[in-house]
């Protein structure tokens, strides 16, 4: 799983070409004139520990980097689960991972909205 990019300046995007943010924020990648690295995490989803990073170099809490409004999300019965219970079903179901994050070298995002990746290019 690509984390980061070691290359410098690289920025990697965990994507899913479904979502109407993600296609827009790797588009703005692209416009900024940089080729991110894409990983279709639905298909190639992290590991824990990359997860457990990303959320925490976002910002985030587990339960903030979590789609809630999908329906498995309730199906699951996540919404009075612990970060830890939260962690393994965004693992066991990655769409459960709110998308895109992007990592740069100004930091890691969340970007939702999809002008957020301007906060990190």
């Amino acid at each position: 799983m690509v984390f980061q990019d070691e290359t410098p300046g690289a920025v990697v995007i965990w994507h899913n070409p479904a979502c109407g943010t993600s296609r827009a924020v790797l588009a703005a990648i692209r416009t900024a004139g940089i080729e991110p690295a894409v990983v279709e995490y639905l298909t190639t989803p992290p590991a824990r520990a990359d997860l457990v990073e990303a959320i925490a170099a976002a910002g985030l809490t587990p339960r903030s980097a979590a789609r809630a409004k999908e329906k498995l999300f309730a199906e699951l019965g996540l919404s009075e689960a612990s970060d830890e219970q939260i962690l393994d079903a965004m693992i066991r179901h990655p769409v459960l991972i709110n998308r895109p994050f992007v990592f740069a070298p100004r930091g890691v995002r969340l970007c939702r909205p999809a002008e957020t990746v301007q906060d990190v290019l």
